[in-house]
């Protein structure tokens, strides 16, 4: 297979972007995988049950969804109506120092310690109603629109890279406790923050004065008009909502395949390099025609590997269903991605990014809680199996329900 083409490359700003958000896409997915075990172990040192831990890393995904609803929307207007490289410095800012307040908090056990990271979440969520959206109207700007298909397929590689080494790399610095995965990702934001600070950006035309609450309204309004983005928005809202089984990985690694964390960011990290794999394949040669069919075909075959995943017993069968499962999510990622890219003016992009990033994270982390509170009362591996199920059928049913993306 022929190298991708790094052409897109040559663009030192976007360069620099990308190089940052790797980074902090590192820094993240380390940090995640050191929390969900904490938590979880924690948890059933504590005394508490399989269904009662599970359901405390449903909250941890609440507690991320609750304060990015609130904000998402404002953090779409902030970025279609500031500087969005300087929204992008304050939330790696923010984000190294709640990487920071983990690590102090590191030696702290039982309710105390879950109080603390559940504070985290809280902090995250909200960072994340307002990175995403400045991150996905920052890009196409660095680019010229033909490279820009390339541009979001690097991007998409890249992003999946950082969620391959991050999980992988966190569940081993764990072995050396807690601190040190903790500690290296403020490191990895502050190394983000240094890149962005030197990438130069283009300027922004100056936006007529507009009230906030229109300019949100007006973003809504765009989507709901707008079939093909709103196809493609809502589809990942509800497949990732039924079918995620990522914030369980901890109870299968601990009670189901009696592992530890570094297996843990093993099964964190299989997701990521099935993705890795197909984003390169993508970058080489990107999805031009039949783009409809070929993402469907890949949220069935998402749901399918999932439903693999709930059944087995076996760490590698496990594993091999997390890598068929985030190859075919990264197909639906980068069909989704380029189509709203392309049919959103430069204006709306921080607003429609801003609903679509709501909308990912309603599947995410709301999906968490989903999976926790169905864990709680049917077990984890009853839970992935009846999430599976619904994904398949809602995308049978959006196939009708949106026949011009199909």
């Amino acid at each position: 297979m022929p190298l991708p083409s790094l052409a897109v490359f040559r663009h030192r700003a976007f360069t620099r972007f990308w190089l940052g958000r790797v980074m902090a896409v590192l820094a993240m997915e380390m940090q995640t995988t050191a929390i969900g075990w904490q938590v979880y172990d924690a948890a059933r040192a504590d005394g508490k049950s399989v269904a009662e831990a599970a359901l405390i890393l449903g909250f941890m995904g609440l507690a991320q969804f609750g304060p990015l609803l609130l904000l998402s929307l404002v953090g779409g207007r902030a970025a279609d109506r500031y500087d969005r490289k300087s929204i992008l410095l304050l939330c790696y800012l923010a984000k190294a120092a709640i990487a920071i307040g983990l690590a102090l908090s590191a030696g702290l056990t039982g309710d105390a310690l879950i109080m603390v990271i559940l504070a985290a979440s809280l902090g995250a969520g909200a960072l994340r109603a307002f990175m995403p959206a400045a991150n996905t109207a920052l890009l196409p700007t660095l680019v010229p629109r033909e490279d820009l298909p390339r541009a979001v397929a690097w991007g998409a590689l890249g992003f999946q890279g950082g969620i391959v080494v991050g999980p992988a790399l966190g569940g081993l610095l764990y072995a050396l406790g807690p601190v040190t995965p903790y500690a290296s990702a403020a490191a990895l934001f502050l190394v983000s923050l240094g890149l962005l600070t030197i990438t130069e950006t283009p300027k922004r035309d100056v936006l007529p004065p507009a009230q906030g609450a229109s300019m949100i309204f007006e973003g809504l309004k765009f989507v709901w008009s707008n079939k093909l983005v709103l196809g493609a928005i809502s589809l990942d809202l509800v497949v990732g909502f039924f079918a995620g089984a990522i914030a369980l990985l901890p109870v299968f690694a601990r009670d189901i395949l009696y592992a530890g964390p570094a297996e843990l960011g093993i099964l964190r990290s299989a997701m990521g390099a099935g993705a890795c794999v197909v984003a390169l394949v993508i970058a080489v040669a990107p999805i031009r025609r039949n783009v409809g069919r070929w993402m469907f075909a890949s949220t069935v075959v998402f749901g399918l590997a999932t439903l693999a995943f709930g059944v087995s017993q076996s760490l590698w069968l496990s594993v091999g269903a997390l890598a068929i499962a985030g190859g075919a999510d990264i197909v639906s990622v980068f069909i989704r991605q380029t189509l709203i890219q392309m049919a959103t003016p430069d204006a709306m992009r921080g607003r429609v990014g801003a609903v679509s990033m709501l909308c990912i994270s309603a599947s995410n982390e709301l999906g968490d809680f989903e999976a926790g509170l169905v864990a709680r009362f049917v077990g984890p591996m009853a839970a992935v199996v009846f999430g599976a199920g619904a994904a398949i059928a809602a995308s049978a049913a959006w196939w009708r329900l949106f026949p011009s993306l199909a």
